[in-house]
């Protein structure tokens, strides 16, 4: 009970990580896909290649990009003084400028695969019947791009919650502010703590294969629904 009491505060704030940083993701994501789906911009394969490279990338590498960028003497400092001359670095804001950044391709991928499969021809129908851009999205678009959003939005989050490289880039390792589960059960193993890692581990791993069950749940519910 002691052990969990301890850790209680690691889970809470990475659990509200990864829920902002799902939101942040569904709103930055959708036009993303949308316009990845859509336009016929000749720069369509280089956006498409910058959304990917988080897939690839070492984590390290974007950490410590990330943690030039977001400090004041560094080139992106201006994104320090959007908050007052502040580091963004070794901060909350700051894991979850990462945490988007990292999780990027895992929301736009398949959100825009749904917009890919469900065509131009109901947007079409829709514009002939007087429905404006914005209605036609919500009321055609996004209805028919359900599972998309709900894979999207599953994948960000878990995604968030498991990262590991970049949180420890761009976070450190500060209780109450940054130290989210991945970093803690790293410093419990390095101090021989074999208690909380287990329940840290554990819990990670029953969320995991939850989380998988439910995504194939999803998928075959949508798969039926279709035919």
């Amino acid at each position: 009970m002691l052990e969990f009491i301890e850790i209680w505060p690691t889970i809470a704030l990475t659990l509200y990580l990864a829920g902002i940083t799902t939101i942040v993701l569904l709103i930055i994501g959708t036009p993303i896909a949308w316009w990845l789906c859509y336009t016929k911009s000749k720069w369509k394969d280089i956006i498409a290649a910058i959304v990917t490279l988080p897939l690839v990338l070492p984590p390290t590498v974007i950490g410590f990009y990330l943690l030039i960028a977001l400090g004041p003497q560094g080139p992106g400092g201006w994104i320090a003084n959007l908050f007052g001359g502040r580091s963004l670095a070794f901060t909350f804001e700051g894991l979850v400028i990462g945490s988007v950044i990292y999780s990027l391709p895992f929301v736009v991928q398949p959100v825009r695969n749904s917009f890919d499969a469900m065509g131009k021809r109901p947007l079409e129908v829709a514009a002939t019947l007087g429905a404006s851009p914005w209605n036609a999205f919500w009321t055609v678009a996004f209805p028919l791009a359900r599972p998309g959003f709900m894979t999207g939005a599953i994948l960000g989050f878990t995604h968030t919650i498991g990262e590991f490289g970049v949180v420890l880039m761009i976070g450190g390792n500060i209780t109450g502010e940054t130290r989210v589960i991945s970093i803690a059960i790293y410093d419990y193993v390095e101090t021989l703590q074999w208690g909380p890692a287990h329940m840290l581990a554990g819990g990670m791993l029953i969320f995991s294969f939850i989380i998988i069950l439910l995504m194939m749940k999803i998928e075959k519910y949508f798969g039926k629904s279709r035919s």
